[in-house]
């Protein structure tokens, strides 16, 4: 798509050229302006402040098909996202020195998957997010 914009005002820029080095004699034209419309810009998603890359859509131009025609994105709900609802749930203490998660809910959950708990401080499940510690007895 990039290519065919380059080779396009390529092309328009040698005609221009020739139509100007042919017509030299007579009185100079300028060339001719082409203005591109501004792109559209946004607001980010509410739960999280920036975007995260360069070529990710603002929210509002996300949903840009016929179904979400009439929209007003200011009225729609703010769900929590995945990382503030997990942030939100509590460290699980265990007595043992490893933690064993499945995700929990039996087949909806995740394969089983040991957490060593020797080192200070909580430990994530890799698959959930869920956070262990170990309960230090003094």
């Amino acid at each position: 798509m990039l290519s065919r914009r380059l080779f396009s005002r390529a092309k328009l820029l040698k005609s221009i050229t020739r139509a100007s080095s042919s017509s030299a004699a007579s009185s100079p034209t300028p060339p001719a302006v082409v203005n591109t419309p501004a792109p559209v810009t946004g607001q980010q998603a509410p739960n999280y402040p920036t975007t995260w890359s360069a070529n990710q859509r603002p929210r509002p131009t996300a949903a840009d098909g016929p179904r979400f025609e009439q929209t007003t994105m200011a009225v729609q709900p703010n769900p929590l996202s995945a990382m503030d609802l997990i942030a939100n749930e509590p460290v699980r203490m265990i007595h043992g020195r490893k933690a064993v998660c499945d995700g929990g809910g039996g087949p909806l959950g995740h394969p089983k998957i040991y957490i060593n708990l020797d080192q200070p401080g909580p430990r994530a499940c890799g698959y959930c997010g869920l956070r262990f510690e170990q309960v230090h007895h003094h």
